[in-house]
């Protein structure tokens, strides 16, 4: 089916899935606490409820989706709900993004399922300041769900760092260097202002030509097409690398004008956009013995919901909601 279209004319085909809110690690940009309160299980959305709506995506015109978090790979019959996901006619694609800490027993089952590409947070090469970061200790559980996610096939494996002035930029060519030895997509990505966390500040943005200058030691750096499984990342390839550079800049230098996607919270929530508090509750009317053309009428307002752009990063403007309540 075509894509439904939003009402600046952008093809709606991408549904990002948060499967849970809970996640084993606690971010520094990504909660304000030690102590951030989980969903109970009851308000989140059963995995029947997600293929229900998944199905009614579909028939709108979705052919991509990313299961998220949280951590998903921590909600129980994860690779179950994987393999009927993955079974819905008109699904052409569906990745995950993962922390990584449970890659190293789950990456070949992961793939046996049925998702082949995969992306993983991480933020350091160093396990004291990972520590720090995340305030758990789990850098050598990552590493070795890196190494796993290879054996297993994974391709592509893109490493999504947050870069933070003053706490991990000068890691940005160690990370770069990976790009070139082995097959991974190193992606940059500007801290946002994202959840009551005290943490973020507008001058810890490390903006693309500031990243690209850091790569300048590393040889030359050549931009490369996007493919359409690169998102809004500007792709780039030192001479002979085996892997390539991603940079995305959601508060520099907006992708707005192309975004073609809806997300799912873990609560049940239609959210246009990453940036905006604004959502629709999904959830009720299924449990209130809604119909899937009932279901494609919510989803349908969702896209119609979509702002031409976010105004995230000036002034006051952030959404409130941290970003494991949200769907990374």
């Amino acid at each position: 089916m075509e894509p439904n279209t939003d009402p600046f004319h952008r093809k709606i085909t991408y549904l990002r899935i948060s499967i849970t809110d809970r996640c084993n690690m606690r971010c520094l940009y990504c909660v304000s606490s030690d102590s951030l309160k989980p969903l109970s299980h009851r308000d989140v959305l059963t995995y029947e409820e997600i293929l229900d709506i998944t199905r009614a995506s579909v028939d709108l015109g979705i052919t991509k989706v990313r299961i998220t978090g949280g951590e998903p790979l921590i909600r129980r019959d994860v690779l179950h709900f994987i393999r009927l996901l993955r079974a819905i006619p008109g699904l052409k694609d569906v990745s995950i993004t993962t922390n990584g800490t449970l890659l190293k027993d789950m990456a070949g089952p992961l793939f046996e399922a049925g998702i082949h590409r995969i992306n993983i947070s991480l933020d350091t090469l160093n396990p004291l300041k990972f520590r720090r970061i995340t305030r758990r200790d789990h850098f050598q559980e990552v590493w070795d769900g890196i190494s796993a996610a290879k054996g297993a096939g994974f391709s592509p494996i893109k490493l999504n760092m947050v870069v933070i002035k003053g706490l991990n930029d000068n890691e940005i060519q160690q990370f770069a260097a990976l790009s070139i030895q082995q097959p991974y997509v190193i992606r940059f990505i500007e801290f946002m202002p994202i959840g009551e966390t005290t943490f973020w500040d507008r001058q810890k943005i490390m903006t693309s030509d500031e990243i690209r200058s850091r790569l300048d030691s590393l040889g030359s750096l050549q931009q490369v097409p996007s493919s359409v499984n690169d998102g809004p990342a500007k792709m780039y390839r030192f001479e002979n690398a085996k892997g390539e550079i991603g940079i995305i800049t959601p508060i520099s230098d907006n992708f707005c004008g192309t975004c073609n996607r809806l997300r799912l919270t873990a609560d049940g929530r239609i959210r246009p956009c990453l940036f905006s508090d604004d959502e629709i509750d999904i959830k009720t009317p299924i449990r209130k013995g809604c119909t899937q053309e009932e279901i494609r009428k919510l989803l349908k307002k969702g896209i119609a919901k979509k702002p031409k752009r976010h105004y995230a990063g000036h002034g006051n403007n952030a959404c409130l909601r941290p970003m494991s309540k949200i769907g990374g």
